[in-house]
């Protein structure tokens, strides 16, 4: 019976544990990266995603899907921003649990405009709230409020486009092993033709448990314009520093409606 109970906890200890690392994988995105861009959407117009996203480490695949994004440019310069996500988490060995995730809101305000004739980047910032309303005990959510501060910075050259930046996520509370820690990444773009624009992206996180490991990893992807309001967006990647215990692979699929 001890046997029993010591083996069923650590399985419960493994499935938080692995939520805590491969949630934050998922929770800040610039479809399909992980690395995101100052550009707002434009004044009273939106973009709206349905997508799935996730990782794997040893042990455990979780990630969201479905998931929907809605981007509205609320102001010139800014837009309001929502993701509203079902979360999955299936740990090896145990029964796989799906149901509602966090919620995410943002605005990202864009306070640089690009110099298009000189080297001026585009500037802007992009702060993220992670509301705890996925269960955290079935490893669908943090358990405890989420924020994210970063700024980002873009200019393109001709048919090239690179962007990046990264910022600070407040991930402590809610009596978890959680950390604070920072997130950095920069990508890479080239419009192939007038439909496909092909990117890839390097990031790199500090360690957001305490006793965890930082990351780096890599993401390639593309986006394909169907015609001027509907979008395929797709990426993969996997980690480059201590992959086992934080990307194996990961993945994201989505669909875009942009007017």
């Amino acid at each position: 019976m001890k046997l029993k109970r010591r083996a069923l906890f650590c399985r419960v200890a493994a499935t938080a544990l692995s939520a805590t690392v491969l949630l934050p994988s998922w929770a800040l995105a610039g479809p399909p990266f992980r690395t995101d861009d100052p550009e707002p959407v434009d004044y009273q117009h939106y973009e709206f995603y349905t997508f799935t996203t996730g990782t794997h480490i040893g042990g455990d695949t979780s990630g969201v899907g479905p998931a929907w994004e809605f981007n509205y440019g609320l102001i010139p310069d800014g837009q309001f921003h929502v993701v509203a996500p079902m979360a999955f988490d299936s740990p090896a060995g145990g029964s796989s649990q799906w149901g509602y995730g966090d919620t995410e809101l943002g605005f990202k305000y864009r306070f640089i405009q690009e110099d298009d004739k000189g080297w001026r980047p585009m500037v802007g910032v992009f702060p993220l709230v992670e509301v705890p309303t996925g269960d955290q005990s079935s490893g669908l959510g943090a358990g405890h409020v989420r924020v994210f501060l970063p700024v980002w910075l873009q200019k393109s050259f001709g048919d090239w486009t690179t962007y990046g930046g990264g910022g600070y996520w407040v991930n402590h509370g809610g009596g978890t092993m959680d950390q604070d820690y920072w997130f950095v990444g920069w990508l890479l773009q080239k419009k192939v033709t007038d439909k496909l624009v092909i990117g890839g992206e390097i990031f790199h996180q500090t360690a957001d448990t305490i006793g965890g490991r930082d990351s780096t990893g890599f993401n390639l992807g593309a986006v394909y314009d169907f015609d001027e309001h509907n979008h395929l967006l797709v990426s993969a990647g996997a980690g480059l520093e201590n992959a086992s215990a934080t990307n194996l692979y990961s993945w994201y699929l989505g669909y875009q409606i942009t007017k």
